[in-house]
């Protein structure tokens, strides 16, 4: 704490450093929580003959969130993979990612450094259709790259590591930057894959439409089943809200010390002002009864009694009985500190 009993300026960053990070974290959690319950709440539809009819029967032809499971399959020409053979798809993402070693000049640590330097997505028109043939309705996906999770399968990996001559090495050293290679992956959204649809579903003349939806909630394309979609939404939810309860603790902490330091040096200036008003007082009272001569012979730890006390081999003649028993050992003279071997009672008459 600084004079005055404000706080200094790292404990006052610290107190707002910490509310702000518990604030963050709050918010993030109760995006989180309201992601959970609507996903929760979403109206579980079955792909199967039925469909229309309910579609008909909502208001708008719309069910605004809804949950649908079904197989992928390709409108038109699907995409084939361009390392895997017989691999067929209609979501394909092609990424490029360099690896490095980086120099921190604050640890003194090489660090992993990872950055995309391509990506390319490339999609094509594709259904959600029965696992079970013959049902005879689809559904058909769109927008599929605004999903907040799309269930795509990695069907080739390779990493080409760089190859360093000496001089290389050497300029890396110094640069703080060294090459490790770059990774090449394949994702794919695979013709067949079973697949978990959330969104907006609506009947558009004859088509039916999985879009995202209009409400502000997440758009799911996800290769899990419903349940363990949801599991994992509330999984994070109570991830997030361990770490703002963590952080509101802390907060509360730091805030609970700040108060106390503030609470203890106000009790200190209450009993400075305590100490000078009794002073105070004192002075008055022996200036007021007996005059200037009364406080001439006060002693002067005290100043309430009456000097009685010869301190040899000073020969100072300045406090009394009751303050001289209570100066610590070794005992010395209050006025030139030097040692007192005895001491010689003082009788006023």
């Amino acid at each position: 704490m600084e004079g005055g009993g404000r706080p200094s300026a790292a404990q006052a960053v610290l107190l707002a450093a910490s509310t702000a990070i518990t604030a963050l974290l709050y918010s993030i959690y109760r995006q989180k929580a309201r992601v959970a319950r609507g996903l929760e709440g979403a109206r579980k539809v079955r792909l199967d003959g039925d469909l229309r009819a309910v579609l008909l029967e909502a208001p708008g032809r719309c069910v605004p969130y809804a949950v649908i499971e079904g197989v992928v399959r390709s409108v038109k020409d699907t995409l084939s993979s361009q390392f895997v053979e017989n691999c067929k798809g209609v979501v394909q993402r092609l990424t490029l990612q360099e690896h490095k070693m980086v120099w921190n000049r604050t640890t003194h640590l090489w660090n992993d450094y990872e950055k995309i330097i391509h990506q390319r997505t490339s999609t094509t028109p594709f259904d959600l259709v029965p696992a079970e043939d013959g049902a005879g309705v689809t559904v058909r996906v769109m927008k599929p790259l605004d999903a907040a999770e799309l269930g795509l399968e990695t069907v080739y990996e390779k990493f080409h590591p760089s190859v360093q001559s000496f001089t290389d090495v050497i300029g890396h050293y110094i640069s703080g930057e060294r090459p490790k290679g770059i990774q090449e992956t394949e994702q794919m959204l695979k013709v067949g894959t079973a697949l978990t649809g959330v969104g907006e579903l609506v009947l558009d003349n004859a088509t039916i439409k999985l879009q995202p939806p209009k409400q502000g909630m997440p758009y799911y394309l996800s290769s899990l089943d419903f349940e363990s979609l949801l599991q994992k939404q509330e999984s994070s939810v109570r991830f997030w809200k361990l770490l703002t309860v963590v952080f509101g603790f802390a907060t509360c902490a730091v805030l609970f010390f700040l108060l106390r330091k503030q609470y203890r040096h106000h009790r200190e200036r209450q009993h400075l002002r305590q100490m000078q008003e009794e002073f105070r007082q004192a002075q008055e009272r022996l200036t007021g009864t007996e005059g200037g001569e009364a406080l001439k012979n006060a002693c002067v730890v005290c100043l309430s009694s009456t000097k009685s006390c010869v301190f040899l081999e000073c020969g100072h003649v300045c406090s009394c009985h009751e303050c001289y028993q209570a100066l610590p050992t070794p005992k010395k003279c209050p006025i030139c500190r030097q040692g007192i071997t005895r001491v010689v009672p003082l009788y006023n008459s």
